[in-house]
Order: structure tokens, then C-alpha cells, then sequence
């Protein structure tokens, strides 16, 4: 394939994907709370990953004349730990928002006390 042909998906892939990585950047930047925020990073992380990863797979097959699927392991790794981790974070945030006594969405599982924590729990040791 012609590398004159191949750098105008190159140059759209690498734009959109840079484009999404400064508006989710933006999104942490205006956001005000936590739960808001959140969301900002996990946008730029797969979305603009998965577009400059499509625009490093292009550059380096043409480049070297054959099919190298390299980056797809960066991207496979960033697309399976980042809802991992989110939603982790947000469980944790959530949590701590319970204890904490702030107006949040009520815990669905009965498994773990979430209620805000009075005097005598918070570790005076009676």
C-alpha cells in the first residue's frame, strides 16, 4: 500500500483521537463532583485509545509491509481494566459518601452496612 495513501486515516484517527483525549481532559477540568468527574478519564481511555491505537496499527503495517497488531494488546488492556477500575472507585467514593452521611443513591446490597456512622463507631474503642 501507497504511505501517501495511508496518512489521511492516519491523520483522522490520530485527530479524533487526540480531539477526544482534550475534551475528556476539559471534563475533569469543568466537572464539579467526584460522580461527575469520573466518567471524563474512562471516555478518554478507551474511546481515544482505541483511535490512536487504529492509527498506530495503520502506520506500522504500511511501514513494515505487513499486518503488526502490537498496539492491540495495549488497547485490549486499557478496554478490560478501566471499567474495572472505575466502577471500583466509584463502589469506593459511594461508600465513603454513605458513612459520610451525604445525599447519594441508597446501597441495593444487604451485605454491607452502609449507613453514616455514628459517635460511638468511629473508633473511641467502647
Amino acid at each position: 500500500m501507497n504511505p501517501h495513501l495511508a496518512s489521511l486515516p492516519l491523520w483522522v484517527l490520530a485527530l479524533a483521537g487526540a480531539t477526544i483525549a482534550l475534551m475528556g481532559s476539559m471534563g475533569l477540568w469543568r466537572l464539579k463532583t467526584y460522580f461527575e468527574r469520573v466518567h471524563a478519564p474512562s471516555i478518554i481511555a478507551t474511546m481515544g485509545c482505541w483511535l490512536i491505537m487504529h492509527a498506530t496499527w495503520i502506520y506500522f503495517s504500511v511501514r513494515s509491509e505487513e499486518f503488526t497488531p502490537h498496539a492491540f494488546l495495549i488497547a485490549i488492556f486499557i478496554a478490560v481494566t478501566v471499567p474495572i477500575t472505575t466502577i471500583f472507585l466509584m463502589r469506593a467514593a459511594l461508600f465513603r459518601a454513605r458513612r459520610a452521611g451525604k445525599d447519594v443513591p441508597p446501597t441495593l446490597s444487604s451485605l454491607v452496612r452502609n449507613e453514616p456512622q455514628e459517635e460511638h463507631e468511629s473508633g473511641s474503642g467502647e
